[in-house]
């Protein structure tokens, strides 16, 4: 088990950048994929990116390839989200998930952060 703690949200205008970071707990850390989740007002929490232990292996939901990089570092225990090229629809809650998941084409974890607020504005 791993405790997830996420910083680096705020206030952003559209085009702007920011650099989320989970912090996670726990000495099983690199035993994990790592990933991000995001949830709109509204709107069901939807996959944003996922990074396996190592760091190789990244995928990406098509509505972020491009503009997003998920990264991590095992011997801070910390797995980052930079986002550039932000737009009003990349606003919601993000979510930072550790033992990530894919099962026909549906991603889900199994340990939650609490979330941050990202806010683009145009």
């Amino acid at each position: 088990q791993v405790q997830l703690v996420e910083s680096g949200g705020g206030l952003v205008q559209a085009g702007g950048s920011l650099r989320l970071s989970c912090a996670a707990s726990g000495r099983t850390f690199t035993s994990y994929t790592m990933g991000w989740f995001r949830q709109a007002p509204g709107k069901e929490r939807e996959f944003v990116a996922r990074i396996n232990w190592s760091g190789g292996i990244t995928r990406y939901a098509d509505s972020v390839q491009g503009r997003f990089t998920i990264s991590r570092d095992n011997a801070k225990n910390t797995v980052y989200l930079q986002m550039n090229s932000l737009k009003p629809e990349d606003t919601g809650v993000y979510y930072c998930a550790a033992d990530v998941t894919v099962d026909v084409g549906k991603y889900d974890a199994h340990m939650w952060g609490q979330g941050t607020q990202v806010t683009v504005s145009s």
